[in-house]
């Protein structure tokens, strides 16, 4: 089709990480969302090439949803929109299905036309409930609440960083085949830190990478992971919300990319077995008036008793958080010590078998790490049950809490009776929710093999929440 005449938005790399780069500066100065509305709306009614406001949500499993308003008329009616709900898993009944998507004007993006195509900009969602209230179910919308709470009551401000592992298969929707095919196919079997030059791995990399400083993102590192055709795109810290948000875009951007190449970026936890799997490191700390409150240099290795009591409750909890951490079938194969991966409730500043890690640090960079998080878990769920029992969960009185012989589920079934039997899960998410969550995660377990075996099997990836759909479903 001509394009001659569009006359669309399309901005240059650099164009567009200094305007990405000037909305998260905003977010990080806590600038009133008024008046980044009206920044935004203007912008939009000035800027003749942008033809449509793409605004993305996500359910409760963490898949990710996109609306496109046509510009005119989001202008006009930003403040009634309204979407099906029970059309959405873990949403609202169809006897009352209407729902309203808010706007978060300060989670505004500009995207690279040459991926996501001219004319379009993103802004993420919340998802409003019949009564105006942020909607129960929608994950972002508690973890916000969450966040700017403990700002108001106690100064902190809740900080994350995640290091997101795939894998890149030949051909254009790999999973949806895995069916016919029975396997992945690799594009390369380099190995850790090693691919040449020019390769499709390494130029799947660098293209992902470089979408995403054009977003904002503030890369750190990219390279081959351990296990053959395995990637990682690091980038920085941020405040809990905007990190959760960059998890969502990191993973739509890889898939759009592989796409475009005519591959797929796989984010199941264990697509292989006998190779590393995927992991979503998930790095946190929490900072006051600017001050790291995990760094103490005097303390056992050098982090704070506020930290160490924040690592004790995430301890306590493993068990019963699991489910939010390792969302699939496939996640419990990853749990493997002998892949570099954590099955062991216990914290380790070397061990990576353990569930928490303290890595090297300073004033700036002192974190815990939660490695026992998959990279299909809904991010949202994860930072709010990272961080929530972090500050608020009790201390188990276990004696060696810290280095106890205690192990994670090793399969799905376990690990959604004891998110059933716990009582902090009910506090975190409320009954409703978490029995919403639970049938979603019932629903797929019972179509797959209680006892994993030794290789992965079609229901496990058909039955994956973000590979199924209406189709697929019908079909197994």
């Amino acid at each position: 089709m001509p394009t001659e005449l569009n006359e669309f938005l399309k901005l240059s790399y650099s164009e567009l990480e200094e305007l990405n780069l000037k909305a998260k500066e905003q977010r990080r100065k806590r600038v009133p969302v008024e008046q980044i509305r009206e920044e935004r709306l203007k912008y939009l009614a000035e800027e003749k090439r942008i033809k449509a406001v793409t605004v993305l949500f996500s359910d409760l499993e963490g898949r990710l949803h996109m609306l496109d308003y046509d510009k005119k008329f989001l202008i006009k009616s930003w403040d009634n929109l309204t979407f099906d709900g029970s059309s959405i898993r873990g949403f609202t009944a169809q006897k009352e299905s209407d729902l309203r998507l808010g706007m978060d004007w300060g989670s505004f993006y500009w995207a690279p036309a040459d991926i996501f195509g001219a004319g379009k900009v993103m802004v993420f969602g919340e998802v409003i409930d019949k009564d105006g209230t942020p909607y129960a179910a929608d994950m972002r919308a508690v973890l916000k609440s969450y966040a700017e709470e403990q700002f108001k009551t106690n100064g902190y401000t809740l900080n994350a960083a995640n290091e997101v592992e795939g894998f890149l298969f030949n051909g254009v929707d790999a999973e949806q085949n895995y069916y016919k095919t029975q396997g992945f196919e690799y594009v390369s079997t380099g190995g850790y830190y090693h691919s040449l030059p020019g390769d499709t791995l390494r130029l799947f990399i660098d293209t992902a990478a470089e979408v995403q400083r054009a977003m904002g993102f503030e890369n750190e590192k990219d390279h081959p992971e351990v296990a053959p055709s395995q990637f990682e795109i690091n980038f920085g810290y941020a405040d809990v919300v905007t990190a959760a948000d960059q998890i969502q875009l990191y993973k739509l951007i890889c898939r759009q990319v592989a796409t475009k190449m005519g591959l797929t970026a796989c984010f199941l936890p264990k697509p292989v077995v006998g190779v590393n799997g995927s992991g979503m490191h998930t790095n946190v700390s929490v900072s006051k008036g600017g001050k790291n409150l995990f760094w103490d240099p005097q303390g056992e290795e050098k982090v704070s008793t506020f930290a160490w009591e924040f690592v004790d409750r995430i301890l306590s909890t493993g068990n019963d958080t699991c489910l939010a951490f390792n969302a699939s079938v496939n996640a419990y194969r990853r749990l493997d010590p002998h892949f570099e991966a954590p099955n062991q409730i216990k914290v380790s500043a070397v061990d990576r078998g353990s569930m928490v890690r303290i890595p090297l640090g300073n004033e700036r960079s002192s974190r815990l790490e939660v490695r026992s998080v998959g990279p299909d878990a809904n991010p949202y769920m994860v930072m709010v049950s990272v961080f929530k029992t972090g500050l608020e969960g009790a201390i188990a009185d276990i004696p060696n809490l810290r280095q106890a012989s205690r192990y994670l589920p090793d399969n799905i079934y376990d690990a959604i009776t004891d998110f059933k039997n716990s009582e902090w899960t009910t506090k975190m998410f409320g009954q409703d929710v978490k029995d919403r969550y639970i049938e979603l995660k019932q629903s797929a377990a019972d179509r797959c093999p209680r006892v994993l075996g030794t290789f992965v099997k079609t229901p496990e990836v058909q039955y994956h929440h973000a590979v199924y759909n209406q189709f697929l479903w019908n079909m197994f």
